[in-house]
């Protein structure tokens, strides 16, 4: 048997394997319906932001107008901006005629061995902790994201009937520039195959993640982790959080229909630098696990199309029959992003970038730049 007809079979068994038996990550791109409740609980929201001015007023205007039947509040964590990040927080809560229901709480000075987002996030727990502010849910996320009128009556509805610990949504990225539209469904595609969502919504599995974007926490399952000391430094706090959450209790992750991400990514180099920011980190800053990283991407992605345009004979087919299956699998990802199922056969020069981007995670690490975020890289004082 030839090197290539062997290659050809290796990608068609990865195939049928990703496509079959990975919780068919491919699938399911809609939010779940969430049965209504007699009575919604209230609800304390915390935002962490740093140097947000430009888009923190409509995260805001989102919450403070949530269809919402129960009490919201919402604490803001400033973590040292110069922007006046606090400032439009509080004409924004103003406009809304919600000043009564936001708090804006400073971040003290960076710790040792924490990451900035992971601190900021403690500081709102300890003053919510602190203050005595009596709600069973505790909502965060990011200053850049607008929620959906109705998300939080739909996240804490399934919450409630599913007697969750922890349930968050993959909001839905932008993909409006040329950068957006090539690379961010990629993002979440990648990430669905690495943690497909059937294996972390099962209870029995031990695969956990989630989305920082949006998660809405039991109290009691938070308080039963100690707080976020568990994972000071994780840079993918979302996942650290999820595993470190799971075991108190089942935890669900799905897409949003209508919660949106505000980030904009207008070039190709601000894409790289998003991937590149914490790559090594889910790798554990470990050498063998990039070197297989990157074995793995080529042999998934890269490799059927080289066999298709390269090879001769059944090497070649079986290449193209790989490439049309990746192609296949990723329509449903482009059509929740609305962007032309034409980028679908793109998908190995898309990979490349990632695992390019991967790769620059690692050199960026071994430079002391890792999880570098708005001029302040991890463990550096605020």
């Amino acid at each position: 048997m030839s090197l290539g007809l062997s290659l050809g079979g290796l990608c068609v068994a990865l195939w049928l394997y990703l496509l079959l038996g990975r919780g068919r990550f491919w699938q399911g791109w809609a939010e779940p319906a969430a049965p209504a409740l007699a009575a919604y609980p209230p609800v304390l929201a915390v935002i962490p932001a740093r140097d947000e001015a430009a888009v923190i007023a409509p995260t805001l205007l989102s919450l403070f107008r949530q269809a919402y039947p129960g009490a919201l509040h919402v604490v803001l964590v400033d973590d040292h901006s110069a922007d006046g990040t606090a400032a439009v927080a509080r004409r924004a809560a103003a406009d809304a005629g919600a000043a009564d229901r936001l708090s804006i709480v400073p971040a003290p000075s960076l710790p040792a061995g924490w990451a900035g987002k992971v601190w900021a996030m403690e500081t709102g727990y300890r003053h919510v902790r602190m203050h005595a502010m009596d709600a069973p849910y505790l909502l965060f996320t990011d200053a850049d994201i607008e929620h959906g009128p109705d998300s939080l009556m739909r996240l804490v509805a399934r919450a409630e009937a599913g007697q969750l610990a922890l349930v968050s949504l993959m909001v839905r990225l932008r993909a409006r520039s040329f950068a957006e539209r090539a690379l961010a469904p990629a993002f979440v595609f990648f990430f669905r195959m690495l943690y497909p969502f059937a294996w972390v919504n099962d209870p029995a599995s031990p695969v956990a993640a989630a989305a920082g974007g949006c998660m809405l926490l039991r109290r009691s399952s938070l308080e039963a982790t100690g707080g976020f000391s568990a994972i000071r430094g994780a840079l993918i706090d979302d996942c650290a959080l999820a595993r470190a959450i799971k075991p108190r209790g089942p935890i669900r992750l799905d897409v949003a229909d209508v919660t949106t991400s505000l980030r904009s990514y207008d070039t190709l180099a601000d894409m790289w630098r998003l991937i590149a920011r914490t790559a090594y980190d889910e790798l554990r800053y470990s050498i063998t696990r990039l070197l297989a990283a990157v074995a793995g991407m080529a042999l998934v992605f890269l490799a059927p199309p080289l066999l298709a345009l390269l090879a001769t004979g059944d090497a070649a087919l079986l290449g193209a029959a790989c490439w049309a299956a990746m192609a296949g699998a990723f329509v449903p990802c482009l059509r929740y992003y609305r962007v032309s199922i034409a980028w679908a056969p793109a998908l190995p020069l898309i990979a490349l970038f990632y695992t390019a981007a991967t790769v620059d995670s690692w050199r960026r690490h071994t430079a002391g730049r890792s999880g570098e975020w708005k001029g302040r890289v991890r463990g550096e004082a605020s």
